[in-house]
């Protein structure tokens, strides 16, 4: 059993195509996905994809990327996240890579998630790229470890890991850690510790070896699996079993739904 534990398959690339998704989620024994909601406004579409499939559950937040006019209030957040197939609150985060300029905005963005999640008492997504020192600096001050969560999409490095793992977070690795060059990445999916780590496709990009180039799916979580049980040696069913049992622990989703 594997579980993606971040996709966006309400985007565009996948209209009409949810049927072949899900057979393809089966054929790869991928039993559930986590539909990351990006804005607000297309929450609606992320939420009607989770009710109407028993294998998927979503989130509610607004990405860091997304323009500043687009920040939410917590009261925004925690009154979607009461309905009960929404198991996270973000994708939530900082990006010093894609936006520049005076950025108080985003970290004013984030703390708003994290006193939402804090309200509510689901877990965060957290995407942090070139901002890892005010990633965590803010995750701090904010009391992210009361609710914890994970980081995803990691690419930073074993410090940065290590330090949010000692705030309740888990590691969560995505197609990256397939790709040929991504030596630092391997090495970190070698290190953190079994219990604390989640699989991931961010599908529809990043698509892994040996479908790199195509529109990602959340079957495909499968060979990012493959890849850590290469890399740290032990087999396809360990990891599986272990990722799977985490997604359950941190987002406590309702199976009965």
């Amino acid at each position: 059993m594997l579980i993606d534990s971040h996709c966006h398959i309400d985007f565009e690339e996948y209209a009409g195509r949810i049927p072949q998704i899900l057979e393809d989620m089966a054929r790869n024994q991928v039993t559930h996905a986590l539909c990351v909601c990006v804005n607000l406004a297309d929450f609606p579409r992320v939420l009607a994809l989770a009710e109407s499939h028993s294998q998927l559950f979503a989130s509610v937040g607004v990405h860091p990327d997304q323009v500043e006019d687009a920040s939410p209030k917590v009261n925004d957040l925690v009154e979607r996240a009461r309905h009960a197939k929404i198991v996270a609150i973000g994708e939530t985060g900082l990006d010093y890579f894609r936006q520049n300029g005076d950025l108080e905005w985003q970290r004013a963005r984030f703390r708003t998630h994290i006193r939402a999640a804090r309200e509510c008492g689901k877990p965060l997504i957290i995407h942090t790229r070139e901002a890892g020192e005010d990633t965590l600096r803010i995750m701090r001050e904010e009391g992210a470890s009361q609710t914890g969560g994970v980081m995803h999409c990691f690419t930073e490095t074993l410090e940065l890991a290590r330090a949010a793992i000692e705030l309740n977070f888990y590691i969560s690795f995505s197609g990256i850690v397939t790709f040929k060059n991504a030596l630092a990445i391997k090495e970190v999916a070698k290190s953190v510790p079994l219990e604390r780590m989640l699989i991931e496709t961010d599908s529809p990009y990043l698509a892994p070896v040996p479908q790199r180039g195509k529109t990602n799916q959340p079957g495909w979580v499968r060979h990012v699996a493959e890849e850590i049980a290469r890399l740290r040696g032990i087999s396809l069913e360990a990891v599986a079993e272990a990722t799977s049992a985490n997604f359950f622990r941190l987002f406590k989703p309702d199976l009965t739904l």
